[in-house]
């Protein structure tokens, strides 16, 4: 298998799940998720599955000292489910933090559950928002990646793909440039997210 190389530089998420270590999936419950494995989930490697993995990230980051506590975390959106690539993000943010509107884990035990800590249509100005309900404490973040331009040269390749006229040398490099865009947007952080802490 071979991907990109940035792939392997990006910081990867630490992790710590009560669930996984009662049912013995991982000593203490502490794991990483990368974004290597969030690319396989989702299918591809695009600006909005790199900012759904940036927004939880940074949320995490700020919220817990050391690891984040999967299943602690509570995720509200602004847009609908079916608004936009609203979808693709839940399903990204979901992934790392468990967290899910009506289909996640019922529990076990009356502990662990995990439906119901996703909600949509919220009355936030932000992107989204991240709470701890062990803590209370809550961040809010906003992403736009239009800070960072893609090559000009992607959108006449794209029709000709869309087409289907380009060559196998144009498939590549037309790949090669979108991959390159989500790496500037990891390497430029600062420029697609704004972070509040409340």
């Amino acid at each position: 298998m071979k991907t990109p190389d940035f792939f392997e530089t990006i910081e990867k998420i630490a992790l710590k799940d009560p669930l996984a270590e009662i049912l013995g999936a991982f000593e203490n419950g502490e794991y990483e998720i990368s974004y290597l494995e969030v690319v396989k989930s989702a299918g591809h490697s695009c600006p909005t599955v790199a900012g759904a993995y940036i927004m939880t990230s940074e949320a995490l980051k700020a919220l817990y000292e050391g690891r984040a506590l999967r299943g602690d975390i509570k995720v509200e959106f602004k847009e609908s489910l079916e608004e936009g690539v609203a979808g693709v993000i839940s399903n990204v943010v979901t992934q790392i933090t468990g967290a899910t509107d009506k289909s996640g884990f019922k529990g076990l035990g009356n502990q662990f559950a995990r439906h119901s800590l996703m909600h949509f249509n919220a009355d936030i100005t932000s992107s989204a928002r991240f709470t701890s309900l062990s803590s209370g404490k809550s961040v809010e973040v906003i992403y736009d990646s239009s800070a960072i331009p893609a090559n000009p040269q992607m959108m006449p390749l794209l029709q000709k793909i869309g087409a289907k006229n380009a060559s196998q040398e144009e498939r590549v490099l037309f790949g090669e440039m979108w991959q390159e865009r989500v790496k500037n947007i990891f390497a430029n952080i600062p420029q697609v997210l704004t972070l509040k802490q409340n």
